[in-house]
């Protein structure tokens, strides 16, 4: 299941683990995934404070997320992550 344009799952049972606790569950997926050029400087800060952040980082890095906010990071920060191939 690809999450990378809504922070929503598509139905409860395709949820991963962590996202019950999520603090992004309870917060608009625009906030997640803004337009470009907009600061992601507050979906940030609100993962800083999501005691599921690592969860959720280590979903996005498995599942290749490659938009939005997920573990605190941005897609550019995410692909600094990656492994050279």
């Amino acid at each position: 299941m690809s999450m990378n344009t809504t922070t929503a799952p598509a139905t409860a049972a395709a949820a991963p683990a962590w996202y019950e606790f999520a603090l992004c569950a309870q917060t608009g997926a625009d906030f997640f995934f803004p337009e470009p050029g907009n600061s992601l400087r507050e979906a940030k800060r609100l993962c800083a404070a999501c005691e599921v952040r690592t969860g959720c980082l280590e979903y996005a890095l498995a599942n290749d997320e490659r938009f939005g906010v997920w573990g605190g990071l941005s897609e550019a920060e995410r692909l600094a992550l990656r492994p050279r191939r």
